[in-house]
């Protein structure tokens, strides 16, 4: 059974290159290209892990984890941002439940090992 991840980023060239790397690691990915589609594809496909750009149209990242963390307490979500770890806006979603804030660039080793190690397969309720 493959993990599934899902991708938020509305750069479509880092998009692709992410999705394509996780690919070709074994891993269901699924792309959203702002954090409105991300959420709404969040509950069409819960996936084990949310990989999310910080700062996008529509719905920024850290309103869509907000929202994810509505519909799934639990929700495994990731933020890759061009902010400081430490800055406010991170350290709050953070204590909210962010498992991981990254500072861009995320590099290609980093990507794999943040899918293998925060994907973990969910048990149907």
């Amino acid at each position: 059974m493959k993990k599934t991840i899902l991708v938020v980023e509305d750069d479509d060239d880092l998009l692709m290159i992410y999705k394509e790397i996780l690919e070709l690691n074994k891993f269901d990915v699924h792309t959203a290209v702002n954090g409105q589609e991300g959420v709404e594809k969040f509950k069409e496909v819960q996936p084990s892990l949310v990989i999310m750009d910080g700062d996008m149209p529509v719905l920024d990242g850290y309103e869509a984890f907000n929202q994810i963390k509505k519909l799934d307490n639990n929700a495994n979500v990731v933020i890759v941002t061009g902010m400081a770890e430490y800055e406010k806006k991170n350290q709050e979603a953070i204590k909210r439940g962010l498992i991981k804030v990254i500072t861009k660039p995320l590099g290609i080793d980093q990507l794999v090992d943040l899918a293998r190690k925060y994907s973990e397969i969910k048990l149907e309720k």
